[in-house]
């Protein structure tokens, strides 16, 4: 499943990254211990997280996801935009927490 997939099927807001929209997604990793989702989150994953800042875009580069799911209305800064765009890393966003919309990936993933 595409990032665009998801973006649709779960009325996600696309902030940055949008050249990433195809991006393949063959799970994900919810998690806000940078440290944590180094060590565990896979390449290709969807990550979802609160975190913000500009490390969150290092993780995500060095793990090579597909994509980054803020949740609960959270935003990213703006450092962190513009390395998404350069990355073509999309930065997502919902009003949902981590629970929720974990879930709600995992079963968009496994149909």
């Amino acid at each position: 499943m595409t990032v665009k997939e998801v973006v649709e099927k779960l009325n996600f807001k696309v902030f940055s990254g949008a050249e990433g929209l195809q991006n393949e997604i063959i799970g994900g990793y919810t998690g806000d211990l940078l440290s944590d989702v180094m060590g565990n989150a896979e390449a290709s994953h969807i990550w979802i997280t609160l975190q913000t800042h500009k490390n969150v875009m290092a993780i995500a580069t060095l793990k090579e996801l597909a994509a980054i799911v803020l949740v609960k209305g959270y935003k990213p800064e703006e450092e962190t935009i513009n390395q998404s765009n350069e990355e073509n890393i999309p930065i997502l966003g919902t009003d949902e927490d981590e629970f929720e919309i974990s879930a709600k990936i995992f079963n968009l993933l496994n149909q």
